[in-house]
């Protein structure tokens, strides 16, 4: 038995302090990506060419990666079941299939980048391409984070300890994964 934290014994506005600073976090997230995104519009309607700029992206790794992050939402949503039945031991191995998740990700987008690197469409290779990798770059970086934050989640959900973190930590995820349902359509499909 481990004494609670602050964060899962106090709270604010009717919720935990804990998962009250999640969605803090995640709002000045959404200004950041927000402001990306509105940017890329923007500029998408006033530049006619970036179509067939767009048109080099694989939409079936896209796709894919879509997939592969919905995919580990889910068993994010059952690490938290997990963890409210007090079940920190599954709760920990759901979590690290999510983080398999992220990895899968991460690989399929190198391997993305790599072979558009190849075939010249840099970050300097014109707007398009500028943003393509800014927003796909934060949005990685971000993948990373979560991966990083759920694998010490999991470390303490597996002695069945700070079961509540395993709720924030994947607040954090899904929100990871709406901003790819955002970046996927106009990064890949909007040609």
């Amino acid at each position: 038995m481990s004494a609670k934290t602050i964060a899962a014994t106090r709270s604010a506005m009717g919720m935990p302090t804990g998962r009250l600073a999640v969605w803090w976090v995640l709002v000045s997230e959404i200004v950041v990506f927000g402001g990306v995104l509105v940017s890329y519009i923007m500029n998408r309607l006033g530049h006619v060419e970036w179509a067939e700029q767009a048109s080099h992206t694989n939409t079936w790794a896209g796709a894919f990666n879509t997939l592969v992050l919905l995919s580990s939402s889910l068993s994010a949503v059952l690490a938290h079941q997990a963890a409210e039945r007090r079940d920190g031991p599954r709760a920990a191995r759901l979590l690290r299939l999510t983080i398999l998740g992220g990895l899968v990700f991460l690989v399929v987008k190198s391997f993305e980048w790599a072979h558009e690197i190849r075939e010249g469409f840099t970050i300097q290779s014109g707007g398009f391409w500028s943003y393509y990798y800014t927003a796909a770059g934060l949005h990685a970086f971000h993948v990373i984070a979560g991966m990083a934050l759920m694998g010490w989640v999991a470390a303490s959900a597996a002695r069945n300890q700070d079961l509540h973190r395993v709720e924030n930590v994947g607040i954090y995820w899904h929100f990871v994964d709406v901003v790819w349902i955002f970046l996927f359509p106009l990064l890949y499909i909007a040609k």
